[in-house]
């Protein structure tokens, strides 16, 4: 026999846990923000390639002694192609801070360096895709809201957009906390990670209301706890499966991928967890009954 687990008994434990990482993220976004890219910020984005290999801490040592502070340097292909990422410059333009990067590696790490690509984003399209991103984000989230609450009820649309807002600030309290860059790729991540989160939620959610509608059992939490075991396998099977993949991706992928993998890795963790102990527990809050589950024609079982 399989062993069967209480989900529900330590809820309000759980919950508190949830809170608490809510309140730390929202503390230290509103206290700290987000360490934005230049993606949002504006700057200039090098591209350059070396005659021979090297690395990001040499040329950021020497960025520094010359005069361009807070740069990123990343490494992506091989060790002779580099990504360098300069900050807005208040006295110099953009052009002119490619050539003098360019000018100053060539004098001091490698007088063979080839200029490959440079860009220049400015304040006002960085200012642009920042709000772009926060109206992405909102944009979902009610229309996931809106899609569940015609697919199941009410009580289902407002556990799912909690448990939602649950991993979309852990994950951006955890790029606030430990000052790590947020930038497109980490925007993208947030916005896949709600997408995944929302998959778990709607198959527990599913199990739910099929549980509930055959039971005769007044008595909501051991009917949440059976649909939770039901399909805990699949989760398991699910988040394992997809936190591999990211997690290579993030150990071997590179700092060009790094955000990206960082952002999935914290967001697949805690969508997980969310819909367990966020998305199923709201159930109670919002004291979903059998009678809110009336089955219209379109949804009934087929034999």
């Amino acid at each position: 026999m399989s062993r069967t687990f209480d989900f529900m008994r330590h809820r309000h434990l759980w919950m508190g846990i949830s809170a608490a990482a809510v309140l730390i993220s929202l503390v230290a976004l509103s206290a700290r923000g987000l360490n934005l890219g230049l993606d949002f910020t504006g700057g200039s984005m090098i591209e350059l390639s070396f005659s021979r290999p090297v690395t990001a801490e040499t040329l950021r040592g020497v960025l520094e002694a010359g005069g361009y502070n807070d740069t990123v340097v990343q490494m992506f292909g091989t060790e002779e192609d580099v990504l360098v990422r300069v900050p807005p410059q208040a006295d110099r333009e953009g052009s002119v801070v490619s050539e003098q990067v360019v000018a100053l590696l060539r004098g001091q790490v490698d007088a063979d360096v080839q200029l490959q690509q440079a860009n220049f984003i400015g304040p006002a399209v960085g200012d642009e895709l920042a709000e772009d991103g926060l109206l992405a984000i909102f944009a979902s989230m009610l229309v996931i809201m809106v899609y569940i609450f015609f697919r199941f009820s009410k009580q289902f649309s407002f556990g799912a957009v909690i448990a939602l807002v649950h991993d979309t600030i852990v994950t951006l309290g955890c790029f606030a906390v430990f000052r790590w860059t947020f930038d497109l790729a980490a925007l993208a991540a947030v916005l896949a990670v709600i997408g995944y989160s929302l998959n778990d939620t709607i198959v527990i959610y599913d199990r739910v209301r099929e549980v509930l509608r055959k039971s005769r059992r007044p008595t909501l939490a051991p009917l949440i706890n059976r649909a939770l075991n039901e399909t805990l396998g699949r989760t398991i099977a699910t988040a394992g499966t997809t936190l591999f993949v990211v997690v290579s991706l993030l150990v071997f992928g590179g700092e060009s991928v790094r955000s990206f993998a960082l952002a999935l890795t914290i967001g697949i963790v805690a969508g997980t967890y969310s819909s367990i102990y966020v998305s199923a527990p709201a159930l109670l809050w919002f004291r979903l009954e059998a009678a809110d589950l009336v089955v219209h024609p379109d949804q009934e079982d087929t034999p």
